[in-house]
């Protein structure tokens, strides 16, 4: 079956002080999250994710600190697309709740692309 890309669902920014970014991005977009639960902060703007994930660790990349998710309708297919065009593995498929499954590749250049299996979205 062909990867087949659906559009852009989610955006990712990852934090190191979870609480502090939550208050900051509910007052830049005037809305409150959606859903609260360490290690992820989600807010509904306009129909779109934007997420905030906990990132305690060593200060990312700056191509590894925003990740926006493409919308796919199988995520194996799309993995194995996207590496049959020399593709690198950045985060392997991972089950984030539900039904939902997120993973991400790097382009020949170093960008970092996310992929999104998620039944769940309807677009606004």
């Amino acid at each position: 079956m062909p990867a087949s890309i659906l559009g852009l669902r989610t955006t990712i920014y990852k934090v190191s002080d979870l609480d502090a970014a939550k208050a900051w991005y509910a007052k830049a977009f005037l809305t409150e999250p959606y859903y609260d639960q360490a290690p992820y902060v989600g807010f509904n703007i306009a129909g779109y994710e934007l997420g905030l994930f906990l990132d305690a660790g060593e200060e990312p990349s700056a191509a590894d600190n925003v990740l926006s998710y493409w919308g796919v309708g199988d995520i194996g297919a799309a993995m194995a697309h996207f590496q049959s065009l020399d593709a690198s593995v950045h985060e392997a498929p991972m089950n984030v709740g539900g039904d939902i499954v997120t993973a991400s590749v790097r382009d020949p250049w170093g960008n970092v692309i996310g992929l999104i299996y998620n039944p769940e979205f309807a677009l606004p």
